[in-house]
Order: structure tokens, then sequence, then C-alpha cells
């Protein structure tokens, strides 16, 4: 019996259907090979504990066309073409593990070469949407596919989809991407008949996040996990968030756009060749000392200088969030180059953690984000985070037991989640765990240059799942990643992605532009 034949005698009969007891007047019907046709709409009934199909077609190849305009998540610039996308099942489902839960969910399986791989893809922010984007290049590569709206619908800034509904809450912070998990490895194997051999995450961002809440809480659920640029360290965050949005109310100290790009060059014209290779990267921003007081106008303000207020309002930022009344650090800022990512919380643009704050931690309308305490209001945010946002458990045994891989990433010019974040988690990690036991299990790689999720000076286009595969099918922990990105003229950098805390060093000699002329070595400092 064929696969497809098996997984449509599978998807008849979990549902129940009498086509499972033939008789004597149903052996010819039974003779007749099943279509793809039909063995991907068999699908539609279905049953799974707390969930209704509400889709199950085959796709032909190039035939998919989006339901609505959704914003692609992190590290995806742009829509993709769907037209060369080959035929696929495609099974959505809504879940309803509480009775005020709606989490919708995808499941795209190749209907050809299906490569016998499952994999689960994260979100953005709070973005409530399911990531066509990611799932359509997953498919054409052979892996089946799976995303979720987390429970709700509503953009990446939108938190009034929690307001008085707490299990909603929770379905974003970690319920949502565990149900779908279950539900899609169902699915999977009702459609072909077998279950899928591996099961890998991929995320950035709220992905990152996501990917890490499962190693933690849900270890058996990946086989190997992407988290890139984590926001796992919640509270911290979403208070870095605000004061961010919060020095840029103030007109008189606000930094514009023009003044973050004049940091931004200023730091790099400071510390750019220190590396011995002149291309535009900060490759160890540590080591970096800039001092935005060189920027300060001599008097009054001007394009090509800061205000002192605004030199106040760098520092403050670049210093990250302290607690005024024990002068403790609380979160890292970001490092010299991620000046115009700080953008994105001015106020308008990504008001995620004012939103926050207002909503979820103060459940006040009228709230004004100019009033809030670093101290008191940060251990109410404590208090009120009950609904498993935070992903910042270190111990990681049950995960590496079952022969788990983490693959954490960062790039270190991310402003908008600082990199010291991820290293501060690892570096918490090898504590808990010991550095011998998940030596083969856990690595972190920084790159140079790339700001939050993909983009910046630095090479920033990976394959974090190829990663996974190789790691976990070889058994052997990435000694270093190939990285690139385009350059003018339609040339490409690639450069080696290193494991912390080594970085990639220029050899002295060869392009520069080659991965081969750089090597993976102790860094200068950490």
């Amino acid at each position: 019996m064929s696969i497809r034949s098996a997984a449509w005698i599978v998807s008849v009969c979990v549902a129940g259907l009498a086509a499972c007891n033939r008789g004597p007047a149903t052996e010819d019907a039974a003779q007749a090979a099943p279509t793809p046709t039909s063995i991907c709409e068999g699908l539609a009934s279905l049953a799974l504990p707390d969930a209704k199909i509400t889709t199950a077609s085959l796709v032909p190849r190039g035939g998919f066309v989006p339901p609505t305009s959704t914003p692609p998540p992190p590290g995806v610039t742009a829509q993709p073409s769907f037209a060369d996308v080959p035929a696929f099942c495609r099974v959505a489902a809504t879940l309803a593990p509480t009775p005020d839960s709606e989490i919708k969910i995808e499941v795209w399986m190749p209907a050809e070469a299906w490569n016998g791989k499952l994999v689960g893809t994260g979100n953005g922010g709070f973005s409530g949407a399911i990531g066509y984007n990611v799932l359509a290049p997953l498919v054409t590569r052979g892996y089946a596919a799976a995303a979720t709206n987390t429970g709700h619908d509503g953009g990446p800034a939108d938190t009034a989809f929690a307001v008085g509904h707490p299990e909603k809450l929770a379905d974003f912070g970690w319920r949502a991407v565990h149900e779908m998990t279950v539900k899609a490895k169902a699915i999977v194997a009702a459609h072909y008949g077998t279950a899928a051999s591996r099961s890998y995450w991929s995320g950035c961002s709220t992905g990152g996040r996501q990917g890490l809440k499962e190693a933690q809480v849900f270890p058996e659920d990946y086989d190997a996990i992407a988290a890139g640029a984590p926001a796992n360290n919640w509270v911290p965050l979403v208070a870095y968030g605000a004061l961010v949005q919060q020095t840029n109310i103030d007109a008189n100290a606000a930094l514009p756009r023009e003044k973050l790009a004049l940091l931004k060059e200023a730091a790099i014209k400071e510390c750019d060749a220190r590396d011995g290779v002149t291309d535009r990267v900060i490759n160890e921003p540590k080591t970096c000392a800039f001092d935005p007081t060189k920027l300060q106008c001599q008097a009054g303000d001007g394009a090509d200088c800061l205000t002192a207020r605004q030199v106040e309002s760098a520092r403050k930022i670049y210093r990250g969030v302290v607690n005024p009344r024990t002068g403790t650090t609380l979160f890292s800022g970001p490092q010299p180059g991620s000046e115009p990512a700080w953008a994105g919380y001015q106020p308008g643009v990504f008001p995620i953690a004012a939103n926050y704050w207002r909503d979820i931690v103060m459940k006040d309308p009228n709230w004004d984000l100019t009033t809030l305490d670093f101290d008191a209001d940060l251990k109410r945010a404590y208090e009120t985070e009950t609904f498993g946002l935070a992903a910042t458990e270190p111990n990681l045994a049950r995960f590496v037991a079952h022969g788990g891989k983490l693959l954490l990433w960062h790039g270190m010019t991310d402003g908008l989640i600082p990199t010291q974040s991820s290293i501060d988690y690892y570096n918490d990690v090898i504590t808990a765990n010991g550095a011998d036991k998940v030596k083969d299990a856990v690595r972190l790689f920084l790159l140079p240059g790339v700001d939050h999720c993909r983009g910046g000076e630095g090479t920033y286009a990976f394959d974090d799942v190829a990663a996974l595969d190789a790691w976990v099918e070889q058994s052997r922990a990435p000694d270093q990643l190939t990285a690139s990105r385009p350059l003018d003229g339609g040339a490409q950098r690639t450069r080696p992605l290193c494991p912390y805390p080594q970085v990639a060093r220029y050899k002295g000699s060869g392009n520069s532009d080659d991965a081969a002329s750089f090597e993976c070595a102790a860094a200068a400092s950490r």
C-alpha cells in the first residue's frame, strides 16, 4: 500500500466514518487509488481534541492567494511570491483548549516529495496573524510547516485582545504554540500515514521567545529549536521599550531619525576598522567605547551635532534600564551601531511596550507613559506577569536529555531587543546545566552589524533550519555557520558566524567579502 493510500485511510478512519468497515458492496470502490485531492479533503473530518478543522484543500502549484494582507514576521522584509510554491495540502483549524480560546492554526504539507519533517514557525510582537510568508518557502523545500495566530487577530503592537481576557493572554504566552504543535503532528500523521521523523522550530523576536518557551516547558515538542533575538526576559524588555519611548516624548530631548543616523555613523567611524577590515561593521561592539558627547553642539543645535539634552538621551538609552532607587542595571542597553533601530520605539511607530504597560499592567486606558516608575511599577509588572510571557528558565535538562538542540542567535546592532539579553540567558544556561552537559546541545551565535532579526550592515542571511537539520542528523554541534548579505551591483558578502564567545577574525589576506578569508577565534573581550 502506498503512503498516500494509507494516509487516506488513516484520515477517514480517524474521523470514525463508516468507510472503515467496508463490506462486499464497497470493495470495488476501495480498489480505486485515492487522489491527492481526496487525501487532503478527507482531513476535513479529522477528529482532534478541542479542535475544529475549518479548511482542508489541495492547493495547486502557484494557486495560493493569502486570505488577508498581513505584515511579514521578523526577519522577512517583503511579501514573497507564491507563484512557484508547489502543490500542497492546506489545513486550517481553530483550537479551543479553554472556553475563551480561539487559536487559529494552519498546517501546510507538500503534495509530493515531503522530506518527512515538520517545522513550527514563530510570530513577531503581539501579532495575531498566520505567517504565510514563512510557510511558503518551507513547503517549497519539502517540509511540512505550521503557524498560528497565537489565539487572536491583531497587529504587532496591539494588546487590546488581552483586556479582560486572561486566557487569551495565556494562549499568546505559551498555550497556542504548544497546542499548534500537538495538532500539527497529528494532522501530518493523518495525511501521510506516518509521523514526522523530525520536528524543528524556527522563529525570531516573539518567535525566539516562543522557541525558548517550548524548550523550557514542553521539551519534547521539538527535536531542535532556532531562537533568534528572543523577547524572553519580558518585564525588563518592556521596561526598556518604555524607556526609549519615554526618552523621545520630550521634544527638547528627543532623538529624531537624522540624529540617530548621526550617532551610528560616528560610532562606525570610531570603531569599524579595529578588526583590520573597514566594512562599516563593528565586529566587537563591547570594545567600542563610543561616547556621544563627542557629537555635542558647541552652541545651539545643528544638523551635524546633538544638543546637550540629546547627548544625555543617547547615554540614557545606551545605559539601559536602571532601578532609580538602587542603581542596579535591570536590562542592558543596546550596542553602538544600533541607533537607527531606536526609532522603532518612538511614539506612534511601534508602541508595543507602552500598550503592554497601559492595558496589561496598569489596566488604565488613560495611563500616561511618562509616569512609569522603574522601581515600583516594575514590581507591579512582575506581580501581574502570570501568563507565561517570560521564557527565562535556564534549566534545560529535560530538553537536552531527549536529544534536543538549541541554536540561539542575535544581531549585535539590535536596537529593539539589545543583544546582551541573549548573552545573559546563554550564560545562565551554562551555569544551571553545566558547560559539559550542554556543549553539544546549546550554541549561541552573535551576528556583528545585524539589526533586529535581519538587516543592518552585517551579514544577516543564514539558513537556520538547515543548520538545525545538519546538527540533528549528524549529531555534531556547529563550529560555525555562514551568513551573507547583498552588496551593490549584485555581489554578495559572506562571513562566518562563530559560536559565542568566539568572533570571526580576518586572516590578514584575501577578499574581505569572502567567508574563506576569516576564521573563528577568541574574542578580544566579553
